[in-house]
């Protein structure tokens, strides 16, 4: 196989897994607190062997992640929070801390602030946040702070990563190097904010990603070609 072909076939992986982001991101178009994945490919060199130049190939070095705000949706429901500016919900799972901005909100049967898989969301000092039982005129202000009939009784959470931002699933994410508190933030209760996804502009990126895969597809093919043409050839002899 010539060197040509194995950097093609390199090229053509690296092409399905964009596709497969940008399949991901136009499927969560209309996902609360999505944030835009973007893949990040990487040259690497690999030894021909016997003196011959080295070939240049290309893989998937990682994820960057669009974190522009999206557009916030009213909906008036008492647990909908959104952040204004940066930063994260911080959820503890059964996997560990998580990171999200969905923050569709509700009160499990114990009082707990939850999502809707049941992942506690944590206050300011990484504590589970409990609302009184009974409480009824429940207020959320900017700085996080939660009222319960007037009580000051938590305060909502918001942090950041310090360092690199992994994802885990659509909406949460995971800080390998720790979390750092987002001063001044803001927290808009009654809202959710909706994802920064564009599909016009993912479908374009679908579109060219599509033609290039093709068009490596072809080079294949013709190279394929070209080797049962010469075995024919050599056959014939």
């Amino acid at each position: 196989m010539s060197d040509a072909v194995y950097a093609t076939l390199a090229r053509q992986t690296g092409l399905m897994k964009e596709m497969q982001v940008v399949a991901n991101n136009i499927a969560n178009s209309n996902t609360t607190g999505f944030k835009t994945d973007r893949a990040v490919f990487a040259e690497f060199l690999v030894d021909a062997g016997a003196g011959a130049p080295s070939i240049s190939m290309g893989s998937l070095a990682g994820h960057a992640f669009e974190l522009a705000q999206g557009e916030l949706k009213f909906t008036g429901a008492t647990f909908d929070l959104a952040i204004q500016g940066e930063g994260f919900f911080v959820l503890e799972t059964g996997q560990g801390q998580r990171l999200t901005r969905a923050g569709h909100f509700q009160l499990s049967p114990e009082g707990a602030l939850v999502d809707p898989t049941g992942a506690r969301v944590l206050g300011a000092g990484g504590n589970e946040i409990a609302i009184p039982e009974g409480a009824t005129n429940i207020s959320i202000s900017a700085d996080g702070a939660i009222s319960a009939d007037g009580e000051l009784v938590d305060r909502v959470g918001v942090m950041q990563p310090d360092g690199v931002l992994e994802r885990d699933s659509d909406t949460r994410f995971i800080a390998p190097g720790g979390l750092v508190e987002v001063e001044g933030a803001s927290i808009v209760q009654g809202a959710l904010e909706q994802s920064n996804v564009s599909p016009v502009l993912e479908v374009s990126r679908m579109i060219e990603v599509q033609r290039a895969y093709e068009a490596g597809q072809a080079l294949l093919e013709r190279d394929d070609q070209r080797i049962n043409k010469l075995i024919s050839a050599v056959r014939e002899r």
